[in-house]
């Protein structure tokens, strides 16, 4: 049995699907549903029950069937402020997963971010080392509870303390794909902005306020979700030990790269603006990310990524722009 959490989120919703599609249906998604549909990303799935994450503790006690814990679930808002609610959601779940993980020695693969790199100073070296993590300053509460989380790990492994046999951190760059529809604000730009530009609407882009960058051409790692699951199920099957992976497509894209892939899929005229930065995220703003993925690839994983005009157009012409939006 593998448990997902998060499991009816955005990037956990895809997982569960992956391994459906995959042939695993022994699958428990601990995550809350709430009353604004978010249990369609799982309408097509096969799970055997979905549990509170605040009951999940106490459901793991006495189970001898769990092949691997995939911990997808948090708080992920980059905008996040209250940061009691961040710790507890993001940092001592993960610490009471890790232990029972641990304890039980099942596999644990959980949902690290591209935002423990704060401004990309420090490089995108997915390094587990004490000595290189002490060096990041991640910008938001978000990107600090998980550089935490990294931080605890790599503590336990330059101690040889006891950890899971597999014990795996996905630094996960910007991810874009179906079932982002509960995201709100953190929703991907490919989510937020396909509806208005089928609509034949103008789409805002931030100014830059680096000489370095022109308007629209800050740049991103964007990665499809369709890669990341891949990745993961790939990960399931061959990962040894402990390790952080950078997951990304491991090319540094523009803003404006990503809206004319948007508006050539649909036979559009590009039409964009540019407006003012929130005076409280410009010097929170990342300008550059791409994924290392050598340690990925020195591990074995074979499976290139998806190009973003390919991925957009997947992901557009199979999920956004049909009836049931839904993988």
């Amino acid at each position: 049995m593998i448990v997902v959490t998060g499991g009816a989120g955005f990037i956990g919703s895809n997982i569960v699907a992956s391994l459906n599609e995959s042939g695993q249906n022994n699958i428990v998604v601990c995550d809350t549903l709430g009353s604004e549909g978010k249990w369609q990303t799982l309408g097509r799935r096969i799970v055997q029950d979905v549990i509170p994450p605040d009951e999940l503790m106490s459901w793991l006690q006495g189970r001898t069937d769990i092949e691997a814990i995939v911990h997808m679930g948090a708080n992920s808002s980059t905008l996040a402020q209250d940061g009691d609610e961040v710790m507890k959601s993001n940092f001592r779940f993960s610490l009471k997963l890790l232990d029972w993980c641990t304890e039980h020695q099942v596999k644990l693969i959980y949902a690290s971010s591209a935002a423990t790199y704060g401004d990309g100073s420090h490089g995108f070296d997915d390094d587990i080392s004490l000595s290189y993590l002490r060096q990041l300053r991640p910008l938001n509460l978000y990107g600090w509870s998980k550089h935490l989380f990294d931080q605890v790990i790599a503590t336990r492994l330059e101690n040889g303390e006891k950890l899971p046999p597999v014990c795996i951190g996905l630094k996960f760059f910007n991810v874009f794909g179906p079932n982002e529809q509960f995201k709100g604000g953190m929703m991907s730009l490919v989510s937020k902005y396909f509806p208005l530009i089928r609509n034949g609407e103008t789409v805002n882009l931030f100014k830059s306020y680096k000489p370095d960058y022109k308007d629209g051409e800050q740049l991103r790692d964007f990665v499809y979700v369709l890669d990341i699951t891949r990745t993961i199920e790939w990960l399931l099957q061959h990962a040894q030990g402990v390790a952080l992976y950078n997951l990304g497509s491991g090319e540094a894209r523009s803003f404006l790269d990503l809206m004319y892939a948007i508006f050539d899929t649909l036979g559009l005229e590009r039409r964009i603006r540019f407006v003012e930065m929130p005076e409280t995220m410009r010097e929170r703003y990342q300008y550059y990310t791409k994924a290392d993925q050598k340690r990925l690839r020195a591990a074995g994983y074979p499976v290139p990524s998806t190009s973003l005009e390919t991925a957009v157009r997947h992901c557009i012409d199979t999920y956004l722009n049909s009836e049931d939006p839904y993988r």
